[in-house]
């Protein structure tokens, strides 16, 4: 059991079935067990899977004072994940809408509210940070202040910015710039991944880059060997979602390089984990505990 702090997004997220993308335009459609409504967002779906995994999680995130912020909590407790970090210091709790196809792509429409314009409180973040070996600070602007100051007690942390295009990225350099496990995924740079992942690392140094690609697998990079490695994805059941995908892929990761594995074996042990859970829908479902995925593995 490794002690993980996660700093990141809650939101309520409804999830849409679809035939296929573009959708034809219908006055009213009848998707008969096609619509979800559950918990989400990037942090709480990281803090399930690493609680699923057996760390002890320190969850850090605001949500809003609402019916939708009780549900949250009530979760929480139920998952028994320490709420003590969870403010309720915005109004409305932000909220997303996914559509999905049996294909496996998505379209994703956050509503965050006015939570990128809330901070915090630094004391309650520096009280939990103290007994954990990684920070896994998601980019979301309440986390940006975290960033310095794990790295000032010398925290590992740890960073998923997702569809990235541009090394230099207004919104993600400073993300980037302090993270030493890096997260992407490779929507937008298809064909240039290993260029672009040798320009991080020369820009930022980071000891570890990992790029999600999909029904491919994942790319990783090595900071002590200056090299990538290409690992294939694998098949464990059939796709339903492929929503939560890339934080199945981080949480897992971050679980077993904690534990002291090395990233080669952490990230395949990683694609397995993360190639399970699309076979459920909803992007915080489909979560193996670590006695789950050895099992599977062992079975592969």
């Amino acid at each position: 059991m490794s002690n993980i702090l996660v700093s990141g997004l809650i939101n309520i997220e409804t999830t849409l079935q679809c035939d296929e993308f573009p959708i034809d335009y219908s006055p009213v459609r009848y998707p008969f067990f096609g619509i979800q409504n559950t918990i989400s967002g990037v942090g709480y779906n990281v803090a399930k899977a690493l609680t699923l995994l057996s760390d002890n999680v320190q969850f850090m995130s605001i949500i809003g004072k609402d019916k939708e912020g009780e549900w949250i909590t009530d979760e929480l407790q139920s998952l028994h994940i320490d709420t003590q970090y969870i403010t309720p210091s915005i109004a409305q709790t932000p909220q997303s809408v996914i559509l999905f196809d049996k294909a496996g792509k998505r379209q994703i429409h956050v509503d965050l509210k006015d939570i990128q314009e809330t901070n915090y409180p630094i004391q309650l973040f520096e009280k939990g940070l103290d007994s954990c070996k990684i920070a896994a600070l998601c980019n979301i602007n309440f986390s940006r202040p975290m960033l310095s100051i794990a790295k000032q007690k010398g925290k590992l942390i740890a960073t998923d910015v997702h569809v990235l295009s541009d090394i230099h990225d207004p919104y993600n350099v400073d993300f980037m710039q302090q993270a030493d496990i890096l997260f992407l995924s490779n929507e937008k740079i298809m064909g240039t991944e290993k260029e672009l992942i040798y320009a991080l690392a020369a820009t930022y140094h980071n000891q570890v880059i990992v790029v999600g690609l999909g029904a491919e697998g994942a790319l990783l990079y090595q900071k002590t060997t200056n090299t990538i490695q290409h690992l294939p994805a694998v098949f464990t059941r059939p796709i339903i979602n492929t929503i939560g995908a890339g934080d199945a892929l981080f949480s897992c990761f971050l679980h077993y390089y904690a534990k002291g594995e090395e990233p080669t074996n952490a990230l395949q042990k990683a694609i397995t984990f993360a190639s399970y859970k699309i076979g459920d829908n909803g992007a915080a479902n489909g979560f193996l505990s670590e006695k789950g995925l050895e099992k599977l593995i062992l079975h592969q």
